[in-house]
């Protein structure tokens, strides 16, 4: 019982600390740097924001996009890039086909245009590779990687290279906004306000620790090459560039349009394979020198994240001990609640879309459960490093 009691509070608090605690930890470490950084402001009348560049000084500006069976996106991807508004002589374009079985490489042979390049691998590797195919092709030293159905605002890369004028910044990470189904805009939705609520409070401490696939742009000197089973790509280059000694930021006010997965289903597919990326990393990131604030996010925001599915199973089977005590029975109720919510959720998802917040426990627990999965595929070495639009 002693045992149980022990396993139940340390689950209880980890698990309050990660949904609840660190937010309001980091909320007040937030407010805190905001007020010194507006008296350092009225004090000393330094602009806290990175100044406009005319357009002798934007830098030279290679934009990657890889692309596996993007037949559906493609056209509306090139109209997108050539509305960028950056100067032609400065900007290069690498397209580069992993293997694709659809029209995608039909429709980048047909193109002709002197700033767009194509690159078809004959083999799908994976987007790792495509990475470091299109990286070699690069010719200039900044690099502005984006997905193929995601779609540029027109000052979005004048707004990532801004940053480079400061030597020390690495990584230029956007925001994305995402066009989203009945369905998602009720699950996903929600919880991506709460992750863009706590990705913007990080960056204002210097904690920024991954970027978006779909929106970012590197130093080419902080660029290292991915290996072939590397997943979350997001989350690794950002980590190599913190390794040498680059920082990395986050630009609320580069933008992006995304598409999200319709549903619930095809956003637990994903997360499936963000969780086998995730633990094969892991190692990496423990080795990775993070400093100060850094570290208390990386462990806070992530790790926590990734170990959640085992704490709340502990919790549920160290609780079904305890219910000789009346709190421990209130706890257990809880916790049932939650899942019969969940449930309901899933059960009634298409009734249950007009009702703000009633697919959000359904989420939760489906995104913990992919983690599950994605953890077991890694041990069991069953996921590739290949990737594929969720549609």
């Amino acid at each position: 019982m002693r045992i149980a009691e022990y396993i139940f509070w340390v689950c209880l608090f980890f698990i309050a600390y990660t949904y609840v605690f660190y937010p309001i930890v980091l909320f007040i470490a937030y407010v805190l740097s905001q007020v010194r950084r507006d008296l350092q402001y009225l004090t000393g009348r330094r602009n806290r924001r990175a100044s406009t560049l005319t357009l002798e000084q934007l830098p030279t500006v290679t934009v990657i996009v890889p692309a596996y069976n993007e037949q559906a996106s493609l056209p509306n991807k090139i109209l997108n890039l050539h509305e960028i508004d950056y100067p032609a002589e400065k900007l290069q374009v690498v397209l580069v086909s992993d293997g694709s079985t659809d029209r995608t490489n039909e429709i980048l042979s047909s193109l002709r245009d002197p700033t767009i390049e194509v690159v078809l691998l004959p083999k799908r590797k994976g987007k790792s590779e495509a990475l470091n195919v299109a990286a070699s092709q690069a010719r200039h030293d900044i690099l502005v990687f984006s997905d193929a159905s995601t779609l540029f605002a027109p000052d979005a890369v004048k707004n990532l290279t801004r940053h480079f004028s400061n030597p020390k910044v690495g990584i230029v990470c956007g925001a994305l906004e995402f066009e989203r189904t009945a369905e998602s805009t009720q699950t996903e939705g929600v919880y991506w306000r709460y992750e863009s609520m706590l990705r913007l409070m990080e960056a204002r401490l210097g904690a920024t620790l991954t970027a978006s696939g779909a929106l970012f742009a590197l130093r080419r000197s902080a660029f290292r090459p991915l290996a072939p089973e590397t997943i979350i790509e997001d989350f690794v280059i950002p980590m190599n560039a913190r390794n040498l000694g680059y920082a990395v930021v986050y630009d609320p006010e580069t933008r992006a349009i995304e598409f999200a997965a319709s549903s619930v289903a095809g956003e637990f597919t994903r997360r499936v394979r963000l969780a086998v990326g995730s633990f094969r990393a892991l190692k990496g990131f423990l080795t990775t020198g993070l400093d100060g604030f850094t570290c208390i996010a990386f462990v806070s925001h992530k790790l926590l994240r990734w170990v959640l599915p085992f704490l709340l199973i502990a919790l549920l089977v160290s609780n079904a001990f305890l219910l000789d005590k009346s709190l421990y029975r209130a706890v257990f109720l809880g916790q049932m609640l939650i899942f019969l919510w969940a449930c309901m959720g899933f059960v009634f998802r298409n009734r249950m879309r007009r009702v703000r917040y009633a697919l959000v426990g359904y989420f939760l627990l489906a995104m913990n459960l992919a983690f599950l999965v994605g953890f077991f595929r890694f041990l069991f070495g069953r996921e590739e490093g290949f990737w594929q639009r969720v549609n």
